[in-house]
């Protein structure tokens, strides 16, 4: 199960939310992982007793509400909080009661103190446990920005992924990752695309060695992360092969990784076909499918009313 300890969210946010660590200093190795029962979105949010959340925030009116307690003395955070938390963080820039900081530090609960709002605070730390807790694969093959869609190249070793990723960079086209590609699930149908940080730039092509994409051709060739929406397999094929495909097939074909269904398509290699314009092209029909608009489907429905119209004008001949 993912997860991240309190030190690497703090040392990962400590600047933009400008936060400083007050109490529970050994809590720092506390993790912050995903229930079976609870998306990555609801582990943050206000105190709250009921719904208890992994990182606690406490804004005016919480830090209001147990500055009320001390003064009353009704009873102690021990019994209040009867609950396990990762991490605690007092916003807004408040005083943080000496209840509070006293329970943290004999409890061992990180507790940081923030000169940022409240819900500015907690949208920041969603989107950062998200990106952080996303389930995750790796698969091999070639990860690339194509006319603003994501397209992993796919297929068994020797096929000439990265020369064809090599030219499409050459066309105008943006390298994310070669070789091992990181898939992360960020939202129910969403599978984002990232480099391993040792792999970063460089591009393996046979008889060049490995390349540097981002000095080659400069910064746009390069791309951090990208949605993943189109999958196309490079398969073999000789002739026999060619003609035996179904050149008029409408079925489209979709690959589940993480249970997210991927658009896939087989591109055959063959002697004499430019692959990078036939992978644009897939990426246009991509697009234009996604319009509502069927190349195929067109032709054959053009065919099926020709064919009807014949047949209605060789009866009225007869």
């Amino acid at each position: 199960m993912p997860s991240v300890s309190v030190r690497r969210l703090y040392q990962d946010n400590q600047q933009k939310l400008q936060m400083a660590w007050v109490a529970g200093n050994s809590g720092s190795d506390n993790r912050i992982s995903v229930a079976a029962d609870r998306p990555v979105l609801a582990l943050v949010g206000h105190l709250n007793f009921i719904h208890h959340n992994q990182v606690q925030v406490l804004g005016v009116a919480e830090v209001a509400y147990l500055n009320k307690l001390e003064q009353s003395a009704q009873t102690g955070l021990d019994g209040l909080f009867d609950f396990e938390m990762a991490l605690v963080i007092v916003a807004n820039d408040l005083p943080v009661p000496a209840s509070l900081r006293d329970y943290c530090h004999t409890r061992n609960v990180p507790l940081l103190t923030s000169k940022l709002e409240s819900p500015y605070l907690m949208d920041v730390l969603r989107i950062y446990l998200q990106k952080m807790l996303a389930v995750s694969t790796v698969k091999h093959g070639v990860f690339l920005d194509v006319f603003e869609v994501g397209v992993l190249l796919t297929g068994s070793s020797g096929l000439g992924k990265s020369e064809l990723a090599l030219e499409l960079i050459s066309r105008g086209h943006s390298l994310v990752a070669d070789d091992a590609v990181e898939l992360h699930r960020t939202a129910p149908e969403v599978l984002e695309g990232r480099c391993p940080p040792m792999l970063r730039d460089f591009l393996e092509v046979r008889g060049l060695g490995v390349l540097n994409v981002r000095h080659i051709f400069g910064e746009t060739s390069i791309r951090p992360k990208k949605q993943l929406k189109l999958i196309i397999n490079l398969i073999p094929a000789d002739d026999e092969y060619m003609k035996q495909l179904d050149r008029l097939s409408i079925r489209s074909e979709t690959e589940s990784i993480l249970n997210v269904a991927i658009r896939s398509v087989t591109l055959p290699v063959a002697a004499g076909r430019n692959l990078a314009v036939l992978v644009e092209a897939a990426v246009r029909n991509y697009i234009l499918q996604l319009r509502g608009k069927d190349s195929t489907r067109e032709f054959l429905e053009r065919h099926q009313a020709m064919m009807k119209d014949d047949s209605e004008h060789e009866d009225s001949l007869d």
